[in-house]
């Protein structure tokens, strides 16, 4: 493990305001691997990075005060849209490392909304390509972070994921002096719009508590899971390759009674939602031959023979990687939801912190 592999490093975020941009903003300030020389924060919600920079200031009021003096800080904020080339190329310029968070995520939003998730997901990652190829810029390294619904995609948030995570592995062709890289995960315990908070929520009211299928299974880990995939592929990943953590998968049914706990409370199934898949694929049949196992995490090499050099499969996996197997019994889920603190009686200070 590199204790200074952020020391000094100017750190991009795109889209640093969300469940994920939070974390990984706590983890870098930490200073665990090396003190970065400033964290940019771009997105294009004033709102919310007005309130995590209070936040991080610890202000008792919330004024518009603290905004000046922002570009002398460790912790800056950047309004700007990755969709736009003209507000991504100059906050690009200013970076050592930068980390695409800036995504459209929900599901049924980028099935009504298709174009709107092509503009962000894809749109967006060419942007940051573009910036670096046209303005020579010396970024060190792009982290493109991208979803287990890239894999096998059947739902317009996949597949626009699918072809970002394409987007940014080319990137190495066009600027060989930067590599590209990617991570692609699943279910994050907690954050944003995933299925627990729904869950807590449910409960909270009384039920009925509404899970889409009895065999729907899913990846299980958490925020700060999801970031120790990123710093992992930050040090070792080599160009072009996508990381896989290897993580728990449990039955949603399971997830479900578990936070219930004995409450009386009804469990509905209500049957699987359009674009959604019964079980989550991380690394494809066809892309298992081009996997190596890294440590804790799958690495999948790229597909560009410009890219992959003389890097082979080793071996590790034959077939694909997916929730259906290796699956947590109902007491192996409830030990891992009280773990990450998850369990209702535990769950909403620590709600209340990442979704605020």
């Amino acid at each position: 493990m590199a204790e200074n592999l952020f020391e000094g490093k100017r750190i991009l975020i795109t889209g640093g305001t969300g469940s994920l941009g939070k974390v990984l903003i706590r983890r870098l300030l930490s200073g665990e691997r090396g003190d970065p020389a400033r964290i940019i924060v771009f997105s294009r919600d004033e709102a919310k990075q007005h309130f995590l920079r209070v936040e991080y200031e610890n202000k008792v009021a919330a004024t518009d005060e603290v905004i000046y003096r922002n570009f002398q800080r460790k912790l800056q904020f950047r309004i700007g849209d990755v969709r736009d080339y003209n507000s991504v190329a100059p906050v690009v310029r200013e970076a050592d490392l930068v980390i695409n968070a800036a995504a459209m995520k929900q599901v049924p939003t980028c099935e009504y909304y298709p174009y709107e998730a092509v503009v962000t997901n894809i749109v967006g990652a060419e942007n940051i390509v573009r910036a670096i190829q046209v303005h020579d810029l010396p970024v060190e390294t792009v982290v493109g972070v991208s979803t287990d619904k890239a894999c096998k995609p059947v739902n317009a948030m996949g597949m626009t994921k699918a072809l970002q995570e394409r987007v940014f592995i080319q990137g190495n062709m066009r600027c060989p002096q930067t590599r590209f890289l990617c991570t692609r995960y699943g279910n994050v315990l907690a954050s944003r719009g995933s299925v627990i908070p729904l869950f807590h929520e449910q409960i909270r009211n009384g039920g009925p508590v509404t899970v889409t299928t009895t065999d729907m299974t899913r990846f299980l880990l958490s925020l700060d899971h999801a970031v120790d995939t990123i710093f992992a592929a930050l040090e070792g990943a080599g160009p072009g390759e996508t990381w896989v953590p290897r993580a728990p998968s449990s039955r949603m049914v399971d997830v479900a009674t578990a936070l219930i706990d004995g409450r009386p409370v009804k469990l509905v199934i209500t049957g699987i939602r359009p674009g959604e898949k019964i079980h989550e694929i991380m690394v494809s049949e066809e892309e298992s031959y081009r996997t190596v196992t890294r440590g804790d995490w799958y690495a999948i090499l790229p597909m560009l023979p410009e890219v992959c050099g003389d890097r082979t499969g080793d071996g590790s996996l034959t077939g694909e990687y997916s929730s259906r197997v290796n699956l947590l019994d109902l007491e192996g889920t409830r030990a891992l939801l009280k773990k990450h603190r998850l369990m209702l009686e535990d769950a909403d200070q620590e709600q209340g912190e990442l979704l605020r």
